[in-house]
């Protein structure tokens, strides 16, 4: 009676009768169904447990109703066994309540109907995880059943191949051991008869137990989901390939995600090769000219690149276009490279490009956007993978298409940005300028991206009696327009300062061209504001004097320098105040004049270097105190100065182009100038020639002594008849000998021919012969005529 109550559900009882209907044995169960113990119903006859005396027990039974100890009658399912022993008992009755035998009746209904159909795949497992039932045999399911469940019950890896058995069995096992149940997972189920067809299947599991708990084994239901997986697979693929559109427009980079896109869910190893011209941003000529390839990226499942294969950074070339396989203009697939292999077995440099060891097919995509073949991705499928075939062509052919519309994307790119760092380097000095007033080194970092290049630029312009001026700029936009915004800016700085104005009053002249260039181009129909433009644009402009050490500076909405005295603990900031950018108008840009000493250092520098990063602005500011300082500590030199700053302050390539210009301020000797002021009298004229010689001969030049004499005595002779005085004059020994003469008028002398009849008018014309440049230029006081002549080459 053990084995029958443990049958039984928990609220059914079971009772053995012999043949007059006695109760010979019982379950203890029957005490929750009719309230009497087993002990009581012994002996007592089935009929006076009827709750209607008039029913007749007949098997195989059916539904009766008992008598409850209560006087309540509980309605029972009946069914009856014959007992066939030879003994007293006759029948074994099992009496379970109505609602109960209902629910087992649909759990019964149910199996059968699981069993039955053929949609949804059913298996059951034992505890050691070997089929013992299946709802249909492999040859239609095809996954994870057998033909037949016969004396030898069969494993996981009878039925599939050993890596997806092993897979499948370390869930079914997991799902065994924790009782939790597992749904929906998506599993590979390849069958061992057919490995080289890919098969998928949606998983979920539970665990079976008996009535004491114990694991029994593992019930499972799957469905084969093969063709939705292959479907949402090339979707995801396709889907990764659009979104290189979205990514770097850096070409390098996007063919090193395309290769991530492939591996692993679509090949096993990639690599892309791609026409040198495409990597420098032209447009690469047809493959059967033998064009130049290179490796720009390569990937693999298991990270490691065959040795045997051309790595990444190689240069595979096109030898024989009529018969490259690898390099075609359409995608092909080989599904087994045994043929290839014979093919290529006197060809190691073919070897190399296209048969890895371990390989078992190969696919290639050509990348291919609007006419241009870029090159190639090639791919390679190991081990017991699925073969690439014809789907896989026409997968990879849309994968190839929208890939190679990414890297062409990148290639017009790289060009754009190769003009645009071209053209900015082009309209930028030379970097390193030496003067007797500096020594200078300016630097230029392009940005990144074509987004941030263009509008930087500095300057170092030598102007007239060993005077220099420093310029640094920034025009607003980015790209080519940005570039030329910046041509046109600098040439008109070069311009004014050829006239020798006062920084103040050459920014108030640029700002006055600046508003009339952008009134302009916001007439302009095919204007592109915020491409570059002048309107906003900063600028500083800084003129020095060697010989008075004085520094005169304005700021048009630029940051100050960085000023480092030696000996003075402390780098800080030139005294200026910045005024509005060009263009904005506002109050009018203020002047500072700072007196220098010799040795100073200058950091000069765009507020986009000191904005770059994270590290906020204060902070940078601080570090570049800080190195322009230590650099004079330690008496470097500009060009390393700028270097030090750079590498600390953009370890990386940044946002937007920056310019950086370090300058260390000279003096001039004492000895080398002469300085006289004379009065408005004829007399004087020969007074000077006198001294000039007396000078020139102290200096040993007695071979300029002569026209230099002609020169003074012209320039002193004007100033006294149409200026008056007091009058100054100037000799200044340098790379040149320069002569000035000063009065107090700002009235600018004029070149004019003069008629052959008049009797003067030809002062200026003899001195622009006797002299290698002359010019004149305004000071507080007056203006200042000034002559150049090259010394003697000895």
């Amino acid at each position: 009676m053990s084995d029958v109550a443990g049958r039984l559900p928990s609220d059914g009882a079971a009772m053995v009768l012999d043949g007059c209907g006695i109760v010979l044995a019982c379950t203890p169960a029957v005490k929750e169904l009719l309230g009497v113990g087993a002990g009581e119903l012994i002996g007592r006859t089935f009929a006076d447990l009827l709750a209607e005396p008039g029913e007749v027990l007949l098997p195989p039974g059916g539904p009766a109703t008992l008598r409850h100890r209560g006087n309540r009658a509980v309605k029972v399912r009946l069914d009856v066994l014959p007992l066939n022993g030879g003994s007293e008992a006759q029948c074994l009755v099992l009496a379970v309540p109505v609602a109960t035998a209902a629910d087992r009746d649909r759990d019964e209904a149910l199996v059968r109907a699981l069993f039955g159909q053929t949609e949804i795949g059913l298996v059951l497992h034992d505890a050691d995880l070997r089929i013992v039932r299946t709802n249909r045999p492999s040859d239609v399911v095809g996954l994870l059943a057998c033909t037949e469940v016969g004396p030898v019950v069969p494993a996981l890896d009878d039925v599939l191949v050993a890596a997806d058995a092993e897979a499948v069995a370390v869930r079914l096992r997991q799902v065994a051991e924790t009782g939790k149940p597992m749904t929906d997972q998506v599993v590979r189920a390849r069958r061992r008869e057919a490995p080289d067809q890919e098969r998928f299947v949606s998983l979920s599991a539970l665990r079976l137990e008996d009535r004491e708990g114990r694991c029994t084994g593992v019930a499972v239901v799957f469905s084969d989901i093969t063709e939705r997986q292959q479907t949402e697979r090339g979707l995801a693929l396709i889907s990764g390939a659009e979104k290189l559109l979205l990514g770097s427009l850096d070409i390098v980079r996007t063919a090193e995600g395309l290769a991530g896109v492939l591996v692993p869910e679509y090949a096993d190893l990639v690599a892309v090769d791609l026409a040198e011209a495409a990597l420098v941003g032209e447009e690469p000529g047809d493959f059967s000219l033998g064009a130049p390839l290179r490796r720009v990226a390569v990937a693999t499942r298991d990270g490691a690149w065959p040795a045997e294969l051309l790595p990444a950074g190689a240069s595979p070339r096109v030898r024989d276009p009529e018969k490259e396989l690898v390099y075609g203009r359409s995608a092909l697939a080989v599904p087994d490279l045994s043929e290839l292999r014979i093919a290529l077995a006197d060809d190691a440099e073919g070897r190399r490009q296209a048969l890895p060891h371990a390989a078992a097919s190969l696919l290639m995509l050509p990348l291919r956007a609007r006419g241009l073949l870029l090159g190639a991705a090639v791919l390679w499928r190991c081990g017991d993978r699925p073969h690439f075939d014809q789907d896989d062509v026409e997968l990879g052919s849309q994968i190839g298409s929208r890939a190679a519309i990414s890297l062409d994307n990148a290639r017009r790119y790289a060009r754009e940005h190769r003009t645009a760092e071209a053209l900015q380097r082009s309209l930028l000095p030379q970097a390193v300028v030496r003067v007797s007033a500096a020594d200078t080194a300016g630097s230029y970092v392009p940005a990144g991206t074509t987004t941030g290049i263009g509008g930087t630029w500095f300057d170092v312009i030598p102007l007239s009696s060993c005077r220099v001026a420093f310029v640094v700029g920034d025009v607003t936009g980015h790209g080519v327009e940005a570039a030329a915004a910046m041509g046109r800016l600098r040439t008109a700085v070069q311009t004014l300062s050829d006239m020798d104005l006062s920084p103040e009053e050459l920014l108030t002249r640029l700002d006055d061209l600046v508003v009339r260039l952008s009134a302009a181009e916001a007439a302009s129909p095919g204007s592109n504001r915020g491409q570059g433009t002048v309107l906003g644009s900063t600028c500083m402009y800084a003129v020095y004097d060697p010989i008075a050490g004085v520094f005169a500076i304005a700021s048009a909405g630029h940051p100050p320098p960085v000023l480092s005295v030696p000996g003075r603990p402390g780098a800080g900031f030139a005294a200026v105040r910045p005024g509005p950018p060009l263009g904005a108008g506002g109050l009018p840009f203020e002047p500072a004049e700072l007196t220098m000493e010799p040795g100073a250092l200058l950091a000069f520098c765009t507020g986009k270097l000191l904005a770059h990063g994270e590290d906020g602005t204060e902070k940078r500011l601080r570090q570049l105190r800080e190195l322009v300082d230590a650099a004079v500590q330690e008496d470097r030199t500009p060009a390393e100065t700028g270097s030090t700053v750079l590498r600390h302050l953009l370890p990386e390539a940044p946002d937007h182009d920056v310019a950086l210009l370090m300058a260390r301020l000279h003096v001039l000797p004492a000895d080398a100038t002469a300085t006289w002021e004379l009065p408005a009298d004829p007399e004087a004229v020969g007074r000077a020639r006198e001294m000039v010689t007396a000078q020139l001969n102290a200096w040993q030049l007695p071979d300029l002594a002569f026209t230099t004499e002609l020169i003074a005595s012209e320039l002193v002779t004007n100033s006294i008849r149409y200026a008056g005085g007091p009058v100054g004059l100037r000799l200044i020994r340098d790379q040149v000998l320069i002569c000035e003469v000063s009065d107090p008028s700002q009235t600018q002398p004029r070149l004019r021919r003069a008629r052959l009849t008049d009797e003067g008018g030809r002062g200026l014309f003899l001195i622009a012969q006797l002299s290698q440049r002359w010019g004149s230029r305004y000071t507080h006081h007056g203006k200042t005529i000034w002559t150049e002549q090259a010394l003697p080459a000895d």
